[in-house]
């Protein structure tokens, strides 16, 4: 269970950092920072489409076109941040230029990818140091 909440929460920070930085590069992507409960929902209702929509668009991808199969993440990020700009309140828009919407999916598909690689070993190494010292 612990390892359970421990990966939920890597997760979710990742999805929050890959929307950070998509915000700070990208001038049509824009996070409301006047409704932190807003960003909060939009944190969890993408890291949620993602976690469900990445092994779905692999099954499917798999029986019909194979050949997508390496594109599944940054596909099912830009299905995920469609669906979170389309729900009211959730705290995210995606605007001009039309660019923005092949560049914010692959931001923060990378951006995502690379924190959910590495926050694990940060919070491995720090669990290890606390136990040596016990």
């Amino acid at each position: 269970m612990v390892m359970f909440l421990l990966r939920a929460a890597i997760f979710l920070a990742s999805a929050a950092l890959g929307l950070i930085v998509a915000d700070l590069i990208l001038e049509g992507f824009s996070i409301q920072w006047s409704s932190p409960l807003g960003f909060i929902l939009a944190i969890v209702i993408f890291a949620v489409l993602q976690s469900v929509l990445a092994p779905w668009l692999a099954r499917v991808a798999q029986r019909n076109a194979p050949a997508f199969l390496g594109g599944i993440g940054i596909v099912s990020t830009f299905v995920a941040l469609v669906v979170v700009v389309l729900i009211p309140g959730a705290g995210l828009t995606i605007g001009a230029p039309w660019w923005t919407w092949i560049a914010a999916p692959v931001i923060v598909w990378i951006v995502t990818a690379l924190a959910t690689w590495l926050l694990p070993a940060l919070f491995i190494k720090k669990k290890v140091a606390d136990r040596r010292e016990r």
